[in-house]
């Protein structure tokens, strides 16, 4: 069990398929991988198993409300205090919570990634740096695109209005007004030399100080 130090959270926002895996890869790479225990937001998508298909398609699931951020608050909680977590997963093609969860072991750093992240005050107020990743709208349209049709089995149309629907709403409604939370704002994502390495040598700086 972890006692001490109390490991440091960094927190890795931005809009849907900004590159906010790619910097949250970049960290983990650099400091090491065992140095970190990563939560992803989008898997703590509530369970909607009572639900028919249709209905699951239907659900807004770039509104906040469309989480268990309170489950995800009391995981960090409990790996900063040097308790082991079961992580939710979920089944993007499903549309639902998967029986499976995946064990997250106490770290020195904690790693949190979601476009909805710095929209809770609860789960915002755990973290001690605060990333938003920051990628121009069609860009993250054409990735969000290639990632839904190739990773989680929808098609160019459902996509397309998914992203009309609720994706582009919910972005100017609560992602993009929760970037004044960010501590570093990264134009262009894991792409960007200079911001990475500015917080690549913050990361390692704050390890180094819980080492010694």
């Amino acid at each position: 069990m972890l006692h001490s130090p109390i490991p440091f959270v960094i927190g890795v926002a931005g809009g849907t398929a900004s590159g906010k895996t790619t910097v949250s890869r970049r960290i983990q790479e650099a400091v090491n991988i065992a140095n970190i225990a990563y939560l992803q937001h989008d898997n703590y998508y509530r369970d909607q198993s009572h639900l028919t298909m249709e209905q699951r398609v239907r659900t807004n699931y770039d509104h906040p409300n469309s989480l268990e951020t309170s489950l995800l608050v009391q995981h960090v909680i409990a790996l900063k205090t040097g308790r082991t977590v079961e992580m939710p997963l979920y089944d993007f093609s499903q549309h639902t919570r998967s029986t499976r969860t995946q064990q997250v072991i106490p770290a020195p750093i904690i790693l949190v990634e979601g476009i909805l992240i710095f929209t809770e005050k609860d789960l915002r107020d755990l973290m001690d740096i605060r990333i938003f990743v920051e990628t121009d709208a069609d860009v993250r349209f054409i990735r969000r695109l290639r990632r839904d049709i190739s990773e989680r089995g929808r098609t160019l149309d459902s996509v397309v209005k998914q992203y009309m629907a609720t994706v582009r709403p919910m972005h100017l409604e609560f992602v993009e007004p929760s970037k004044r939370y960010a501590d570093v704002i990264v134009p262009q994502g894991g792409d960007n030399r200079v911001a990475m390495e500015m917080i690549i040598s913050r990361a390692q700086l704050l390890l180094q100080e819980r080492r010694t």
